[in-house]
Formats: C-alpha cells, sequence, structure tokens
C-alpha cells in the first residue's frame, strides 16, 4: 500500500476502498456477461439469422479467450501494474460489449467476443490479488468476501437479467448494459488506485512462443471439452483436441520450468497450502458452474419455464448466499481454513445430493431447500480455499498465484460441464429404453413414473402399440428419462464435492495466518 493509503491505526484510506469497488465492479459486469448471453442465444440466433450449429460458439469464443486470459493476468500486473492493467481490461471489455452490440453477423460477434472473453478474464484473479496486495491481514477476509460474493453472485443472478432483457427489449441490451458500470469502473479506478512504475523490459521479454502453447492447451481443452458430449469422448476429433491439449501442455510446463522469465510462474505449486488450494477451486468450479448450469436445464426442458421463471427460481442461491456471508466472514477470521473448508464442502455436497432426488413435478419448493444449503455453503468453499492457497505467499508471487488459482476454477467448471452433458446425452437414452420395456411389461410404478396413471396398465402389452398411444407416451418417457440422467449427474457433481472433503483433510494446519502484508 502507498504511503499516501495509509492512515493513523493502520486503517486503510477511503479512496483504496473505492478502487477496490471499483474492480470489483468490473469483475461482476464480466461475470455476469457469460450468464446474460448464454440464457438468451436463441433471441441472438433468430436476431441475426446464425445457424444453430454454430450457436454455441458465442459463448465458446469468450470462455476459449478468457481462459487463456487468466494465467497471463500475473505476468501483465507485474509489467504494467495494477491500476494500468485494470483500467485497460474494463476499457477494452467495454469497447468489446459495445462491438458486440453493433455486429451485423456470426463472424463480427465472434471476433467481439474474443477481444471480451480476453479481456474480461483478467479482471477476477485481478481482483483476488487486489485482496491480497492492498489491505492488511484484518481487512483481507472481508474483502474477499466482497469479492467472492460477487463472482458466484453473477451466474445466480445472470438468468434473471438475461429473461428480463430479452423479455422486454432488444438482444443489444445483452451487451450495452455494460456501457455505463465500464465507464464508471474505468474513471473510478483511475482516479482512485494507486500509480505504479511502468516495467517495460518486461513487457518485452515477453515469450511469445510460450504463449502460443498455452493458448493452444487451453484452446485445444475447451474445444475438446465442448464437443466430446455429443461426439463421444472416443470420436477422433476429440481424442485429437484433447491429446493436442496434452502436448502442448506439456512442452509449457517444460518451458516454464526450463528458467527464463516465464509467463506463469509454475513453482508456486511446490507449496502445498497453494497446491491444494487449486485442487479445492477446480473441484468447487465443477459444482459450482455444473450446478448453475443443471438447473435451468431441468426448469426449462422438464418444467417448461422460460428465461425470466427461471431466474426467479435460481435467486434462492444468490439470496441465501447474501444472508450467510457476513457469519462466513466472522467464521473465516477465527476458525481454521482446514476445518471451515471441510464444512463448506460437507455442506456444498449435501445440497447436491439433495438435487438428485427430483422427480418431473419438482419446481420452486423442491428446489428451495438444496439451494438454501448450497448458498450457504459456497463462501465457506470459497473463502478459506482462498487463504489457503494465497494466504502466504510472498507479495510478489500472488499475481501469479491468483491467475492460476482461478484457472483452476475456471477449468473444474469447464470439466464439471463436460462430465454433466455426458451423463445426461449418455444416459437419457439409456434410461428411456429401460422405462419402456417396463412400460410393455405392464410395470405400474413406471406408469407412475412418466405421469400416467396407475390403471392405464392393464398387464402387459402383447400386441403392437398404437401409434397414437406412442405418439402421446414417448415424450412422457423422454422426459422421465431426462429427470433420472439429471439425477445421476447432481449425484456426480456430489461426489465430486466429498472429494474435496478429503483434500480438505490434507491441508496443512498453517491456513496463511497472518498473511502477507500489502506492499504497494
Amino acid at each position: 500500500m502507498s504511503a499516501d493509503a495509509a492512515m493513523p491505526g493502520g486503517a486503510v484510506a477511503p479512496r483504496i476502498w473505492i478502487g477496490f469497488a471499483a474492480m470489483c465492479l468490473g469483475m461482476f459486469m464480466a461475470v455476469l456477461d457469460i450468464q446474460v448471453v448464454a440464457t438468451s442465444l436463441p433471441a441472438i440466433r433468430t436476431a441475426l439469422g446464425i445457424p444453430a450449429e454454430l450457436m454455441s460458439w458465442v459463448q465458446t469464443a469468450y470462455l476459449i479467450a478468457e481462459v487463456i486470459a487468466i494465467p497471463l493476468t500475473g505476468l501483465l500486473t507485474r509489467a504494467l501494474g495494477m491500476r494500468r492493467l485494470f483500467v485497460g481490461a474494463t476499457g477494452i471489455f467495454t469497447l468489446a460489449s459495445l462491438g458486440c452490440a453493433a455486429s451485423t453477423g456470426f463472424a463480427t460477434l465472434v471476433a467481439a467476443r474474443v477481444v471480451q472473453g480476453f479481456s474480461g478474464g483478467m479482471l477476477i484473479p485481478l481482483v483476488f490479488s487486489a485482496v491480497f496486495l492492498l489491505f492488511p491481514f484484518r481487512l483481507q477476509g472481508f474483502a474477499t468476501t466482497l469479492a467472492g460474493m460477487l463472482a458466484v453472485l453473477a451466474p445466480t443472478v445472470g438468468p434473471v437479467v438475461g429473461g428480463w432483457i430479452t423479455q422486454t427489449t432488444s438482444w443489444h441490451w445483452l451487451f450495452l448494459v455494460n456501457i455505463v458500470p465500464g465507464i464508471l469502473a474505468c474513471a473510478v479506478g483511475l482516479v482512485a488506485l494507486a500509480r505504479q512504475a511502468l516495467d517495460a523490459p518486461l513487457l518485452r521479454s515477453l515469450d511469445t512462443a510460450g504463449l502460443a502453447l498455452l493458448a493452444l492447451c487451453l484452446a485445444s481443452l475447451e474445444i475438446g471439452l465442448k464437443e466430446a458430449p455429443q461426439r463421444g469422448w472416443l470420436a477422433l476429433p476429440v481424442l485429437a483436441l484433447l491429446a493436442a491439449s496434452l502436448v502442448a501442455g506439456a512442452l509449457f510446463v517444460r518451458r516454464m520450468l526450463a528458467g527464463g522469465a516465464p509467463l506463469v510462474e509454475l513453482r508456486t505449486f511446490r507449496d502445498r497450502g497453494f497446491a491444494i488450494g487449486c485442487a479445492l477451486s477446480f473441484i468447487l468450479g465443477m459444482g459450482l458452474y455444473g450446478s448453475v448450469y443443471l438447473m435451468p436445464v431441468f426448469l426449462a426442458f422438464v418444467r417448461g419455464h422460460g428465461p425470466l421463471a427461471i431466474g426467479m427460481v435460481m435467486l434462492v442461491t444468490g439470496v441465501t448466499q447474501l444472508v450467510t456471508s457476513p457469519m462466513a466472514v466472522a467464521l473465516e477470521r477465527r476458525g481454521s481454513a482446514r476445518l471451515l473448508t471441510l464444512a463448506g464442502f460437507v455442506m456444498f455436497g449435501a445440497g447436491l445430493a439433495m438435487s438428485a432426488f427430483s422427480t418431473r413435478e419438482t419446481d420452486f419448493d423442491g428446489m428451495f431447500w438444496p439451494q438454501v444449503v448450497r448458498g450457504g455453503a459456497i463462501m465457506l468453499c470459497l473463502l478459506p480455499p482462498t487463504r489457503l492457497a494465497l494466504g502466504r505467499l510472498a507479495p510478489e508471487a500472488v499475481p501469479d498465484a491468483s491467475g492460476l488459482f482461478n484457472l483452476m476454477r475456471n477449468l473444474g467448471g469447464a470439466i464439471g460441464i463436460a462430465l454433466v452433458d455426458t451423463v445426461m446425452f449418455g444416459r437419457a437414452p439409456i434410461h428411456a429404453e429401460a422405462l419402456k420395456q417396463r412400460l410393455l411389461a405392464g410395470d405400474t410404478s413406471a406408469a407412475e413414473l412418466v405421469g400416467l396413471p396407475p390403471d392405464a396398465l392393464s398387464g402387459p402389452v402383447t400386441t403392437p402399440v398404437d401409434p397414437a398411444i406412442e405418439a402421446f407416451v414417448r415424450p412422457l418417457v423422454e422426459k422421465a428419462a431426462l429427470v433420472q440422467s439429471i439425477n445421476e449427474a447432481w449425484a456426480l457433481l456430489a461426489a465430486a464435492m466429498f472429494v474435496g472433503c478429503v483434500l480438505a483433510l490434507l491441508a496443512p494446519a498453517a491456513d496463511g495466518r497472518p498473511g502477507p502484508g500489502p506492499t504497494h
């Protein structure tokens, strides 16, 4: 912290809080943008005449650029300084949002989304770095809570915002809503954040070959995970993409460990607290992004709700998180990070497991308590692992480490969604066939499961089924099969959270207290 930011008694100057709030606003915008656009892809597709098979690239382009940018944030922070990087990234994100709104076709929209994703991807690790670089230990818990709450709240309120915009105005406003907050965040950050010297030699020493390997590794992984559920994990294109990711990743790691000026400081993984914290961040990403993905799928395809109605159901998680955050902060400041992490992952896993017993009639009431449990657990799954990962690192190591820590959560989300899709695509036809055979055998419990009255079956079916009856029953069977496969996906995510419980027990007892002091 700069001298002019210090106040009597070790307090933090108001302008530091104001600058940090501007950084949090920029981060919230970037995270919210992903979910807002995801819920409104059909509206964009119709407006721009984009072929159905290309529509998912509007999201994939953003996500690929984002995961490439996240690990580069540490180097760019050291080279440009926090103030310059934040204002630049937020400004580019805002201009790219304007470019998205002005797009007239698929190519221009995807190009703008790439720029948007790359600039927005830097904002999350930048904010979490600021927690440990701007604030003394006693305030880091509160600052982490503020940042973490906004980072996980954005996906929850995204469907509400996206649904409301889609239903009340044009698709352009999905992007134009970023303009005013972006300008405000840039202006406040420019005034409130401390100036830092530009490290031009570090920029000139940028390892372009290493950057190309990193981009190839992460882009191939993202595309491979996207294609695997539909094509099959053993399909040649998927295997080629995953192999390319593996080879490029291995070459990148070798290059980074060889010395010189690495893009990403991978030696930080030698710290047990950081390594376990990153693993926990990866697992949290699976559960967090997987659950935010599964709920709209269930509510849209099983319950038939629109984007706005889906968002209103999902608000329960966000509201619970807001209500329980002060308690999480108090516990994090006084309790063991290892034990609090264990409690958080147990709760989150339990909340996921509770959703694994859904039926075709489950709606707001049936989703209420599982969301309450998960919402109450989120901050315990985020705050203590952040402390474990970053709390005892040297200040100069924090920017790189923050990028890696946040990258792991995004990769966990990508892999979690791919596994969820695999379960749904792979298991739903199997369940549908099993239900069909049970109905043909006269199983009344199967009839009840798909929504038929028990007396609809009078015994085993021995004659060909009337086509009209088959046309009526088939959608019911498919919906019931989808519910069963979604329940299995919930169970898979719950199992991942319980693996996190084991990792929490392996975390070091020294959990990052008192942590590094502010440095600038």
